[in-house]
């Protein structure tokens, strides 16, 4: 066990230094002679200019002073640089007292406005009325000092006794703290030895001056221990400032024993540590990897009488917290409850904030109930935590539950807990929840920041809601709350998934008029919209233009590029893209692998999907992909192993909307071109019951539609067909058909341009149509080139002949959704004799299903 600072009692025998000369000030060069005043002729007196005072630059807020010191400061600000100090104070001389100006001096010195005030300081040292005293020297070497004009605070020091002002330690102090805050530690020194010279006993601020210049100017350990030991011999008693500069030094110079010492030193003097204190002692053990040892000082501390309060243990709580271990985190918690001191707010949010950061979301919930169990009133910060974290992990509704939570609470939420609020509603889609909380916050009369609007907007377009998403952006620069990158970010990818281009590219051109630079997402936005525009030259050229601006590609930009070349069916482009980003080290994702399913399977090239599909039933880097290429195969169709897929598509909506919508149409392009119809539909109402694609079918009086502008061709099919067999049931079920029926297939300015005909989107559906219906059952309207429509006259007349057709062929549907088998060849790969593979889950000769041993068990825990 290390012994308290032991000092000896005589400061010759603790300090290295040689004694301290007398301090020679520097002097001011003579000045030169003044001119002699010329003989002119006498005049009349004449009358004094009235002084003309401008507006102050930064006038003093009213009651911060009285009226006097208020008028003083403002007038003083208002004179220009060769203003006259003295006809500004002439009005002054019977109403303000030498203390008034010591107020004037402290708000030009909070001001750092030291022009003015060495002005106003000459002009008062010439007078007799306002004679500065020694408060106002002090603050007056305090501002110089503070600028680093240290041969202009020696001229004010010096200039002292000449007005009859006594040099005492208010002064020296200033003037030390000026040479040491600008690195001068031997001058401080030799200022603290000439103020003992005369006589003027240093004051504990003297020493902590001298004790921080000497710790920045790098003044070894031992030097440091003899001011502290020389500050104890002269009767002055270290505070609580003087121990923390003291660990300050052993913190950055990685002192383990030396720090130890000083904080017994500190707790056996009865100063008792503040969260500085703790702050240094955790750095200094946390840096030499020993951050037991501070548990060990807590313990020490709790066992002499000096209980530690709750910031000591949260200070080391936070660094085991930025190590990432909670077992670490826990063990202090409960030493902590142990010592008998009760955890606050803070220590909660620490925890809370770990657990969701390692994505242990139960045992943050279960923690939040212990602390409102234990009558600890969780505050805003506690909320803000638990708000953040769950919106990262994609728990968007409960996210919007604990809001309403802290306002039953009574517990004000901040502008950090308005954007953690709509980021999430912005990511996962929650419109409704976002337009709630906008209308929260104009009732409380408070202007969203840009990052609350920017989620705002996002939320709107997620659900396809372009209008309101302009109107918000609108609204937003009328409240003088100026978009960032990330609000025209939001907006282009907002248009981009719908296919509109044009507005991508019209939000790109606003950004630049903003003065911002296109970043990674703002091009994948624009290469994403051209695509699905059908654009695919314009989405390639986006993408070098990407290139040659030096901003690099990141997995989306590849995955995007991939599409382009997927979309336009170029298998041999696609090979390569897909290979590049194995080349780069980089997992493909499960978007990458459905989409080189579907490229394949739409240019028959099976060989080539069926070997891709082995590689991932069989993936070991990705349990998403090897679930997905099960699910394409039909190994979950069985109600039982279903839970599987809903564990990953539940892990899939946690990352957002924007993700979850490229998942699905690029899944649904797969099982759609392979064949797996009847997936696909199942695969496409699970997307549904978790709130994406909420504009697809909408179903009015008058209008009933389908809106597939966002979706991919394998995703449009396949929503045609449950649209168009749910019409064929209402029909059979004898329910009123609307006015009018419509496919939307685009929105905004390409509703105007026929040209809209030529988009992937277009096409699958006009295809679909021509395969699946009589000819002309739906037709482009003169006003719109976005939509197809049906009169109800014309569908009740296509229903019915549906109708009677499918009852001849025994039907029952007007699209049969089924699975195409999946034929295995023996090209697919050399480890299937004969060709067949035995598939898992795969139908037996006899029509049973072989089911996977352990499948399910294996696959959870690795995905959590």
């Amino acid at each position: 066990m290390l012994k308290s600072l032991q000092f000896p009692l005589h400061s010759t025998q603790f300090f290295s230094l040689k004694p301290y000369p007398h301090l020679n000030f520097p002097q001011l060069p003579p000045r030169p002679n003044s001119p002699k005043p010329s003989i002119l002729p006498l005049r009349a007196k004449s009358k004094t200019k009235e002084l003309i005072l401008g507006n102050p630059i930064n006038p003093v807020p009213k009651g911060k002073y009285s009226y006097t010191v208020e008028t003083l400061i403002n007038n003083l600000s208002s004179i220009s640089p060769r203003g006259s100090v003295a006809r500004c104070l002439e009005s002054f001389k019977n109403s303000a007292s030498i203390n008034d100006f010591v107020l004037v001096f402290k708000e030009f010195a909070a001001r750092r406005d030291w022009h003015r005030a060495l002005r106003l300081f000459k002009y008062m040292q010439r007078q007799v009325w306002c004679r500065p005293n020694e408060m106002i020297y002090a603050i007056m070497i305090g501002v110089l000092g503070r600028e680093g004009l240290l041969e202009k605070c020696m001229d004010v020091f010096e200039s002292m006794p000449a007005h009859n002002v006594a040099r005492t330690v208010y002064s020296f102090t200033a003037l030390v703290n000026a040479f040491g805050r600008n690195g001068k530690h031997e001058t401080a020194i030799e200022l603290l030895g000439s103020m003992k010279k005369e006589r003027v006993i240093p004051s504990v601020l003297t020493y902590n001056s001298v004790i921080n210049a000497c710790v920045r100017g790098g003044l070894d350990w031992e030097g440091l221990l003899g001011l502290f030991a020389e500050m104890r011999h002269d009767g002055v008693q270290p505070d609580i400032v003087t121990y923390n500069t003291l660990l300050s030094a052993c913190a950055s110079r990685l002192l383990g024993d030396e720090g130890e010492m000083v904080f017994r030193t500190m707790n056996d003097s009865g100063v008792l540590p503040d969260i500085t204190t703790h702050n240094l002692i955790v750095e200094l053990f946390g840096k030499l990897g020993r951050l037991e040892k501070v548990s060990e000082l807590l313990e020490e501390m709790a066992n002499t009488g000096n209980m530690p309060d709750a910031s000591a243990y949260n200070v080391l709580l936070e660094a085991h917290a930025k190590e990432g271990s909670i077992p670490k985190a826990i063990t202090v918690f409960r030493e902590m409850q142990e010592a008998g001191c009760t955890p606050n707010a803070a220590t909660y949010s620490i925890l809370l904030n770990l657990y969701g950061k390692q994505g242990r979301y139960d045992e943050a919930r279960e923690l939040f109930l212990d602390m409102k169990v234990s009558n600890t009133e969780p505050d805003v910060s506690t909320y803000n935590v638990l708000i953040q974290v769950f919106g990262e992990g994609g728990y968007f509704k409960e996210v919007v539950t604990l809001f309403h939570d802290m306002l039953d609470e009574k517990v004000e939420p901040n502008m950090q807990t308005y954007e953690a609020l709509t980021v999430s509603c912005g990511k996962g889609g929650l419109r409704g929840d976002a337009k709630e909380i906008l209308l929260h916050m104009n009732e409380k009369g408070i202007v969203p920041s840009p990052k609350a609007y920017t989620g705002i907007i996002e939320a709107y377009g997620q659900a396809a809601l372009y209008e309101e998403a302009i109107v918000t952006f609108n609204t937003m620069n009328e409240m003088g709350s100026n978009p960032s990158v990330e609000t025209f970010n939001c907006l282009i990818n907002t248009y981009a998934r719908g296919g509109m281009y044009k507005e991508s590219e019209a939000a790109m051109r606003r950004m630049s008029e903003f003065g911002f630079e296109r970043n990674r997402d703002s091009f994948n936005g624009v290469i994403e919209g051209f695509r699905q525009g059908g654009r695919y030259e314009e989405a390639i050229q986006a993408y070098v233009e990407m290139k040659n601006a030096r901003c690099g590609p990141d997995e989306r930009t590849l995955e995007a590029v991939l599409s382009v070349y997927c979309f336009a069916g170029l298998v041999e482009e696609s090979e390569e893209n897909f290979q590049e980003i194995k080349n780069l080290g980089i997992s493909p994702s499960i978007i990458c692998y459905s989409m080189m399913l579907a490229v394949y399977a739409k240019n028959e090239r099976l060989d080539n999907a069926y070997s891709l599909l082995e590689e991932m039933v069989h993936s070991k880097k990705s349990n998403i992909v090897q679930a997905i290429g099960q699910l394409i195969q039909g190994d979950f169709d069985d109600e039982s192993n279903w839970q599987i897929v809903d564990y990953v598509f539940d892990q899939i909506s946690a990352q957002g909307c924007g993700f979850g919508m490229r998942f699905y149409n690029s899944l649904l392009e797969a099982l759609w071109w392979l064949g797996q119809k009847a997936r696909a539909a199942r695969v496409l109402n699970e997307a549904f019951k978790r709130g994406l694609f909420p504009e697809v079918f909408r179903k009015k009086k008058l209008l009933w539609s389908l809106d597939v502008h966002r979706m991919w061709p394998g995703s449009t099919s396949t929503a045609l067909s449950i649209w168009l067999n749910d019409l064929y049931q209402e029909f059979e079920d004898r329910t009123d058909l609307p006015h009018v029926t419509s496919v939307v297939i685009a929105h905004g300015k390409m509703e105007r341009d026929s040209a809209v005909q030529e988009s992937p989107t277009a096409k699958a559906v006009l295809s679909f149509l021509e395969t699946n219906l009589p000819p002309s059952s739906f037709t482009f309207p003169g006003w719109n080139e976005g939509r197809l429509i049906c009169q109800r006259k014309q569908l009740r007349e296509l229903l019915t002949a549906l109708k009677e057709s499918s009852v001849e062929s025994g039907k029952g549907k007007i699209i049969t959704l089924s699975n195409s088998p999946l034929s295995y060849n023996a090209t697919v790969g050399s480890s299937y004799p004969n060709g067949r593979r035995d598939r898992p889950n795969a139908l037996d000769s006899d029509g049973t299903k072989t089911i996977l041993t352990g499948t399910e068990t294996e696959l959870l825990p690795s995905v959590a």
